[in-house]
Formats: C-alpha cells, structure tokens, sequence
C-alpha cells in the first residue's frame, strides 16, 4: 500500500508538469500568431473605427472571451490529446493568408488569422478541447468585415427593398411618393436610398446580437438558428421603417428635419425597434415551447 502511494504521487506531479508545459508552449504559439497577425489586426480595428457598419467588431473579442472564460470548468477536465488534424485549418489558414496578400483581398488575410487560431487549439489541445471552445473560436468570424465587392451585391438589393416598402408605407398613409430604383420622389424633394441607409449596418449588428441572444436564452438548436435567421427579415423591415420616417419627416417639415442628429437619433430608434421584434419573437417561442424558455442553466461538473 505505501508503495503504491508512493509511486502514484510523482507520477501524478510528473503529468501536471507535462500539462503545464504544454499549456506553456499553445500559449507561446497562440502569441506568436498574434505578433504575425499583428498588422492585420491592426487594420481591421482601424475598420471598424472608421466604417460605422462594423462599429460591432469591437464587442466580438470580449465576448469571444467571455464564453472560453465561461467554459474553464470543462477545460479543467478536459483531456488534452494533440490531434493532428489541426493540420488542416493551419494549412488553410496559410493558403488564405498567401492569396489574401497576393490580391490583397482582406478578408482572406483576416478569416486566415481565425483559421490559424482554430487549427492551433486543435493541433496542440486536441478535440476535446477543440470542441469545448468551437463556439468562441468560430463567434470570432463574425468581427471580420465583408469585402466591398461583396457588401455592394448584397447593399443594393437591400437599398430597392426599403424604398419599395417605404413607399408602400407612405402610400398606406396618404402621402404621395413615386420610386424609381432606389430614389425616392416626394412633392417637393427627392430622398436618396443611398448604400448607408441600405441597413447594413443593422443586419451585421443584429446577427450578432441574435447569436448572442439565442445562446444565452435559448436551449434547442432550433430555436437557436430560428432566432439568428430571423434576424435578417427583422433588419429589413425596420431600416424599411426608417426610410419612411425619413420621408414623412421631410414632407412634413422638410429636409432638414430628415438630417444631422435627428438622422443619427433615427437609426437607434430602428435597432431598438430591431431588439424589440427580437424579444417578441423570443416570447413566441417561449409560448410554442414553454419548457425551453428557462434561460441557459448552469452546467453541471460532470465527475471526474
């Protein structure tokens, strides 16, 4: 029996050290890739300091942060068996990164860096690990911003459906106004859907507040992509609302009660307007599944 005792104790110790060794070369490793990914980064904050419809990136990291930090009981008991099969994201995280900077296309470079975090969990953490932390690693897309080529695709379609539904609304309330394209003709002045009012800025911001809302409040897997992809149509019809108002402003009081601050006050109307429709498609689903809407329960250690 002391025997025993005796040899288990530093063979115990002996793993400890081996882990914390290993947590101390992933960490080395994960620093490194930000030193790399260094400029890259930097220029991707800069972004969304400058291009109010990505302002939202700055909130990603921290949460991304919170949810590992949240996970930190798993990860205390979970196994950390290397898996060679973070091979792959690395090995496409260095083709993204090469042909980002032989086009200079950014969002190459910068998916590249989440890509290169992603494989680096695996490869030295293996997939217990991995698959504790796939929600924060994979939150992390969501802080990167769309290529211009891409945003004009989507921001255009998104510009004809406002004006055409503000004009419906502005028809339903007796105020006469002709479209043409993505402008809009009052009797006494014309209102441009320009890509800024596309509401752009509202879906990206709303995505991720849908995915944040639909990860603490809610259980199924359901619910959870019913909750984001409704997002999209709720974006929509509240920026479609806000191109009416701006016409019922400006033919009412004229343009300039359509400008400036008054402007800007118009968009946090919209998002909260946005967040309501959100809440109430939550208590929907709250009445349709009533034994779902409990809120996130507290995970419970399992035992060792």
């Amino acid at each position: 029996m002391t025997t025993q005792a005796t040899t288990a104790a530093p063979r115990s110790a002996s793993v400890a050290s081996v882990e914390r060794h290993h947590h101390l070369v992933g960490l080395v490793a994960i620093a490194l890739t930000f030193v790399v990914y260094g400029p890259i980064l930097y220029y991707m904050v800069l972004h969304w300091e400058h291009v109010a419809d990505y302002s939202h990136g700055f909130l990603i990291a921290p949460l991304a942060l919170y949810f590992a930090w949240e996970r930190i009981p798993q990860l205390k008991r979970a196994r950390i068996e290397p898996s060679w099969w973070g091979l792959l994201p690395l090995a496409l995280s260095t083709t993204t990164l090469v042909i980002g900077r032989l086009g200079t296309e950014l969002m190459n470079m910068r998916v590249s860096f989440v890509l290169a975090l992603i494989g680096l969990v695996l490869l030295l953490w293996g997939r217990q690990v991995f698959k504790i932390l796939a929600f924060p690693l994979f939150f992390l897309f969501l802080m990167v911003p769309l290529p211009q080529s891409l945003v004009n695709v989507v921001a255009f379609p998104l510009q004809l459906i406002a004006a055409d539904w503000a004009v419906d609304l502005l028809y339903y309330l007796h105020i006469p106004a002709l479209r043409e394209g993505n402008i809009i003709h009052l009797p006494e002045t014309t209102l441009f859907v320009a890509e800024a009012c596309s509401g752009l800025r509202s879906l990206m911001a709303l995505v991720t507040l849908g995915v944040v809302f639909a990860y603490f409040f809610r259980q199924s897997w359901g619910e959870r992509i019913l909750i984001v992809a409704s997002t999209i149509p709720i974006a929509i019809i509240v920026n479609s609302g806000r191109v009416a108002l701006t016409g019922i402003l400006t033919y009412r009081f004229g343009e300039k009660a359509a400008e400036g601050a008054i402007h800007e006050f118009q968009g946090l109307i919209t998002f909260g307007a946005a967040f309501v429709l959100l809440l109430a498609l939550a208590a929907l689903l709250g009445m349709v599944w009533p034994n779902r809407w409990r809120g996130r329960k507290p995970r419970r250690p399992r035992p060792a």
